[in-house]
């Protein structure tokens, strides 16, 4: 089995489990708020990352290099958390899934002035052609816009904004540094949010909790493994099989059919970003490659940004490329 299709079903494994992690966000969303949601989750993930992070041998001290960057990630990250754990809780597994999957459209539009990235006629074409399946997907107008559309618009622009800044400091700033802050801001933050929205918790939801916990950080370690066995245009479209699982899950769990409308608009915008994820693939083409570089899901402060610890060891990359 060669190391791309290694890479492919790793990612695909990954990509299922963090399906199945959303899906038991959904299910405690119909009874707690998201911020009583990610505080206890983060709490549970705490352990877990500090194992990932006790591997960290580079030298430095934890203030920031880049301090007001930091801190925008840093809040991008905690409102992303929030927004997308709520538009979870309310909205459909597929319609969410698909305006979150707008966030390759959005870096590459956020790399031009935070990054000084050139993007040419056809990366602009394919970001202004998904976008247009944004607005198939919400038909405003046609049909009400909720909250939870605004919540999964806000968690894809956040998220977006947090991978471009990662981008621009990330060669300078410790990883440390870049995965702790979003981390203690969760817990500082919503920790002091929580007693307006607690609600007392059965040992089977908090059990639900540890799922969330374990069921993220055994996806990242899959992840990881698939961008150190094969190359990153291989690995990236493979977050778009979520969208299979939303719908199976959906429809068995929930009740859910997503209707005509939001499968085009999200094949519209898969297509795009698939076709930016290739692009970028390109020599010559991308000069920062924002996209494929992200690798991560919308960061939400529970679990360390994948590219972050990929830095000890590169994945694989396509001969002559950037």
């Amino acid at each position: 089995m060669s190391p791309n299709v290694q890479g492919a079903l790793f990612a695909l494994l990954a990509f299922g489990i963090y399906a199945t992690h959303d899906v038991v966000v959904k299910f405690l969303g119909a009874d707690y708020h998201a911020i009583q949601i990610i505080f206890f989750a983060g709490l549970l993930s705490f352990p877990l990352v500090t194992m990932m992070l006790m591997k960290d041998g580079t030298e430095g001290h934890l203030r920031p290099v880049h301090p007001w960057w930091t801190a925008l990630r840093t809040v991008s990250t905690v409102i992303t958390g929030v927004s997308a754990f709520y538009a979870f809780s309310v909205l459909e597994l597929a319609q969410t899934y698909a305006i979150l999957f707008a966030a390759p459209l959005l870096i590459t539009v956020l790399a031009i002035p935070v990054l000084g990235e050139k993007v040419g006629l056809r990366r602009g074409l394919a970001v202004v052609i998904g976008l247009i399946g944004v607005l198939i997907v919400l038909r405003p107008g046609a049909a009400p816009l909720s909250l939870g559309h605004l919540a999964a618009l806000t968690a894809a622009i956040c998220s977006s904004l947090a991978s471009v800044i990662v981008r621009k400091i990330g060669a300078e700033e410790r990883s440390a540094v870049l995965l702790l802050y979003p981390m203690v801001a969760n817990f500082l933050v919503l920790g002091c949010a929580l007693p307006f929205v607690y609600r007392p918790m059965p040992v089977a939801h908090l059990g639900m909790l540890g799922i969330i916990a374990a069921f993220g950080f055994v996806a990242t370690l899959l992840v990881i493994a698939a961008y150190r066995r094969a190359e990153a245009v291989i690995v990236a479209p493979m977050q778009y099989s979520q969208m299979i699982w939303a719908i199976f899950y959906g429809y068995l769990i929930f009740d859910e059919t997503p209707d005509e409308w939001t499968m085009i608009g999200a094949a519209v915008i898969m297509a795009s970003g698939i076709y930016i994820v290739l692009r970028e693939g390109r020599a010559k083409v991308s000069e920062n490659r924002p996209v494929l570089e992200s690798r991560s899901r919308p960061e939400t402060g529970l679990m360390p940004r994948i590219s972050l610890l990929l830095r000890r060891r590169p994945e694989r990359s396509t001969p002559g490329r950037d």
